[in-house]
């Protein structure tokens, strides 16, 4: 396949890292640089249009495109609306974030159920088992990680545990990979920060309510 890749050097790194070397990869870091490739492209892969949704219009009249849409901050039906749900391109959407690519199983949504087909068959070709998932901002995974992540900054801002003690005591008694301030680091503490501010505004459930521990050094680092 011609996979078109919209992102940072990690996120090529990562496609790369999950679909192999069989495809032929053209990577861009900006859309208005990536428009010309898309028409082009079997499959775009798309990991920043939640930094600038209103990018979603150069997808508009791309009608024979399929694109790999991250959807970890933001829905397929929000970037529909954004373009007045005007898409010829056909969108899925899909767990970006670093660190959650390469992995068995890739979590994706649906816009339209009849879609699935389509779906399937670029999987088959990317040679990957699928997870279907509700079109919601967070997705699964990613709001599961970043929960534990926020209560792990609260567990550490009330002094119940200091963070190398948190981290060891996930990772050896639940047998995840990372401790939650390791795979906050490792996704990146804007992008923890702006999902659970996403999650937050689409649910208003208190369990992603933000640790201030964490959006201090949020806001320290950018």
């Amino acid at each position: 396949m011609n996979i078109l890749v919209i992102g940072e050097q990690v996120n090529l790194d990562e496609a790369k890292a999950k679909f192999g070397d069989g495809h032929k990869y053209t990577f861009e870091r900006d859309h208005r640089e990536a428009e010309r490739f898309v028409q082009g492209s079997d499959l775009v892969l798309d990991f920043i249009l939640d930094e600038d949704p209103f990018q979603v219009e150069i997808y508009a009249d791309k009608a024979n495109a399929k694109v790999f849409v991250n959807t970890a901050k933001i829905s397929l039906a929000e970037l529909s609306n954004l373009a007045n749900h005007n898409l010829k391109a056909r969108l899925f959407g899909f767990n970006g974030l670093p660190t959650f690519v390469n992995r068995s199983v890739l979590e994706v949504s649906l816009l339209e159920k009849s879609d699935e087909g389509q779906l399937r068959d670029i999987c088959q070709n990317l040679n990957t088992e699928y997870l279907l998932v509700d079109d919601r901002v967070g997705l699964v995974t990613p709001r599961i990680i970043c929960m534990i992540i926020n209560e792990a900054y609260y567990t550490a801002e009330e002094g119940t545990a200091s963070r190398e003690d948190i981290d060891l005591s996930m990772k050896l008694g639940t047998n995840y990979p990372y401790g939650p301030f390791e795979w906050c680091q490792r996704i990146g503490i804007k992008h923890v920060y702006e999902l659970l501010e996403a999650v937050y505004e689409d649910t208003h459930d208190e369990r992603y309510k933000i640790c201030g521990k964490l959006k201090k050094e949020y806001l320290k680092s950018t």
